[in-house]
């Protein structure tokens, strides 16, 4: 970090925790926010899921215990059952049996469905997930392919987004370019991408009620007019805020401002050890000449030195003739 002659950050958020971490860098943090490929555009003539029957309530996030899915399924445990009707909770994201976690936490997720009454599939194949039965209220899909993950994106009704402080949280950036309003944690990279009440809304993740709330609204409450109002909202949004030529210009304006500077003093460890090694071998010579000053004798003294251990081991004393005048 000290070497670094500009650091950026991917979000705000990201900014005040690097600062808080490192509050001795005598320097400005930026931040450029990364972005998605905003000119992939809907596919108007893509087959609707399972043939436009259900509403679809979706999650994308990694199968780990910090992302907090558990949320999304028991808030929408608490959506009345007759509410539920013609909906379809998604849980998607990255799965690997090799991870521990993974497999261990997709266990805990199911356990909460059973033990909300909520009806349940996992599906690893994309066949596989379009073939469950049609009365699974809520199905896993491990390590969703991009391509489907698209199709998700493009059928969903709502994005439930819910990490806890996320540092920027790309997903909801990717459903709001498909026009799909975003129900987030209000905490860290969502408070910058999603405006509550235009794009979609921030709301506690410690009271699962506000999100079964929500979830009511744009299942049974939201006007054609009003769906479409906040989708065209969403796309504005990423438009103007997290496109491949944004990113690409507040990047060239970090590097020019950058340039323009002047470049931070830096000395690396290795320079600081041997500028220690060499100051303490200088100290170490100079102490040992003071030291051989301090303690030199003059030659008359020797013979003084000598004579006085002679009188110590004989007992007696003989003055030494001195010479010169």
């Amino acid at each position: 970090m000290n070497a670094s002659d500009q650091i950026v950050c991917n979000s705000d958020f990201s900014k005040s925790m690097s600062q808080n971490m490192f509050p001795t860098l005598d320097r400005q943090f930026g931040v450029i926010y990364p972005c998605v490929d905003a000119k992939t555009s809907e596919n108007k003539d893509s087959e609707k899921l399972w043939g436009g029957r259900y509403k679809i309530l979706l999650s994308i996030n990694r199968f780990e215990r910090k992302k907090d899915i558990g949320l999304a399924i028991r808030a929408y445990s608490r959506v009345s059952e007759d509410q539920r009707k013609n909906s379809r909770l998604i849980v998607a994201g990255g799965y690997d049996l090799r991870v521990p976690e993974n497999v261990s936490y997709h266990n805990e997720l199911v356990q909460i469905a059973e033990e909300a009454g909520l009806k349940h599939a996992t599906a690893k194949t994309v066949p596989t997930a379009l073939a469950v039965p049609k009365d699974i209220q809520v199905l896993f899909l491990l390590s969703v392919p991009e391509a489907f993950k698209a199709t998700l994106l493009e059928n969903a009704t709502l994005l439930l987004y819910t990490p806890k402080n996320e540092h920027f949280g790309i997903v909801p950036v990717e459903a709001m370019k498909y026009g799909v309003p975003v129900l987030a944690s209000n905490t860290g990279g969502p408070l910058e991408t999603i405006l509550d009440g235009k794009t979609g809304w921030l709301r506690d993740v410690d009271k699962d009620e506000e999100w079964a709330y929500i979830m009511r609204k744009v299942l049974h409450a939201f006007s054609d007019t009003r769906r479409a109002e906040m989708s065209a909202a969403a796309r504005k949004r990423v438009q103007e805020n997290f496109t491949k030529e944004i990113m690409a210009a507040r990047l060239n304006g970090e590097v020019t401002k950058m340039t323009k500077e002047k470049r931070f003093p830096f000395i690396e460890r290795e320079s600081v050890a041997m500028a220690f090694g060499l100051a303490g071998t200088f100290i170490a010579a100079l102490l040992a000449i003071v030291l051989r000053s301090a303690f030199a004798m003059d030659p008359r003294a020797t013979e003084f030195i000598r004579v006085d251990r002679s009188k110590s081991a004989s007992g007696s004393f003989a003055m030494p003739i001195m010479g010169g005048t």
